[in-house]
């Protein structure tokens, strides 16, 4: 492969390819990887060349440290622009009638927009509700190995064993125990809605902020696809690179009144200046969700992975909870007697890319795991529909039984009969 079959990046990565082919060598072995391989990592998408040309543009150049109109550096007319149209169209996304929000554009990352919403909102030591990790929540929920459960006292909330689901009476109860400063509704590994007029309502009773971390789903609220979360949040928190198929990095949505306090709590306090290309990035990715193809495309988003679970379950993989309503399916490996690691590794030898995930209640320690975790952001994208998440699924299964690894050529040539038909960034 060469950079003329590569015409999206344009006449830059021949300047690459002549400056560094070494690094010229390992972006085009990815693009072979993209092309070549299934990719089914929940968190991942493949953004629009419009989002890659924004990337790698001369806004990355530009130090922009404080706000529109308020910066801390001259010669920020363009970057303001980018800013201003970014946050407008996150304002027409994610607001109603009736329901303003304020919009920061600026964290490097979702983890970087929840520790500065903790920031703005408690003081270390303050006590905080949200999911439990092997339950499907977050490092950032409370984890000893973040800063979250190191500066703040977490409490954790579980799913039920019999229906797999969010226990919202153990929330409530575990609320008016330890009457927490905040509790976080939002997963990583959670396939089914979440009531956050129930949260809300928790929240209220112990007077409690509510931060929903919509991370994984915020794709599917833009396009429509599931309820919105904005109406009960105080502040919402999300990545920008999954769903919502922009680049990486991290957004803060939030009530009018707290504008002043999450915007300074990114900047002075957590973060310098601000990625300017990154920022231009988002606004491009937000104005795509906002055009009618992209409410089909995250309806189809989900139909793909209730049609992919279907499919495993065909296959021996029970759908922890039974299904999912989302964009990602969490898989229980155990009937086949094959851990989450085999999988991964058996899938991975076979061109298919997912994870190893925990199960609610996993006798298997994290790296090893019971089970997998499949998403439909990226397939989705490349036009991937319910009939063809069918054959993915019988790959799946043959790759995942394949302990000898004899299948493993095969079933890499089926999936590369499949990926050609739907081709990742298309020549």
């Amino acid at each position: 492969m060469n950079a003329a079959e590569t015409p999206f990046w344009g006449p830059d990565f021949a300047e690459l390819s002549s400056t560094d082919p070494e690094i010229a060598d390992v972006v085009l072995g990815e693009l072979d990887r993209l092309r070549g391989g299934l990719q089914l990592i929940a968190s991942e998408n493949f953004t629009s060349p419009a989002v890659l040309a924004a990337l790698g543009s001369t806004l990355s150049n530009k130090y922009a440290e404080g706000y529109p109109g308020r910066r801390y550096y001259g010669g920020c007319q363009q970057v303001d622009r980018a800013e201003e149209l970014g946050r407008e169209r996150a304002r027409e996304l994610f607001g109603s009638p009736g329901v303003d929000v304020h919009v920061n554009l600026q964290p490097h990352s979702g983890a970087s927009a929840n520790l500065a919403t903790y920031a703005a909102l408690l003081q270390p030591g303050d006590t905080v509700l949200a999911m439990s990790l092997p339950h499907g929540g977050h490092l950032t929920h409370g984890s000893k190995v973040s800063f979250s459960g190191t500066w703040f006292r977490p409490v954790s909330y579980t799913v039920r064993r019999d229906t797999e689901l969010i226990d919202y009476d153990e929330v409530r109860d575990l609320a008016h125990t330890h009457r927490p400063k905040m509790i976080i509704a939002g997963a990583t590994a959670y396939p089914r809605l979440i009531d956050f007029a129930r949260f809300r309502e928790i929240a209220d009773d112990v007077g409690a902020w509510l931060v929903v971390d919509a991370a994984h789903f915020i794709g599917l609220v833009a396009g429509k696809a599931i309820p919105s979360p904005v109406p009960y949040a105080d502040v919402l928190t999300f990545t920008t690179h999954k769903v919502l198929r922009g680049p990486r990095g991290g957004m803060i949505v939030c009530k009018p009144e707290l504008a002043q306090r999450i915007d300074k709590a990114v900047f002075p306090f957590l973060q310098g200046g601000p990625l300017m290309h990154a920022v231009a990035a988002k606004a491009v990715a937000l104005k795509e969700c906002l055009q009618p193809s992209y409410q089909t495309y995250a309806q189809r988003v989900i139909a793909n992975a209730q049609a992919l679970a279907d499919g495993l379950a065909s296959e021996g993989m029970r759908p922890v909870s039974g299904g999912t309503d989302t964009h990602l399916a969490l898989v229980d490996l155990r009937e086949l007697d094959v851990t989450g690691r085999q999988a991964e590794e058996r899938c991975d030898a076979a061109r298919i890319t997912l994870n190893k995930n925990a199960i609610p209640y996993d006798p298997q320690p994290p790296m090893t795991a019971s089970g997998i975790r499949v998403g439909t952001p990226a397939v989705t994208t490349q036009g991937m529909t319910e009939g063809d998440m069918k054959e993915v699924a019988t790959l799946i299964g043959r790759a995942v039984r394949d302990g000898d690894g004899s299948a493993a050529h095969d079933v890499a040539s089926a999936v590369g009969a499949l990926v050609a038909r739907h081709p990742a960034y298309a020549r």
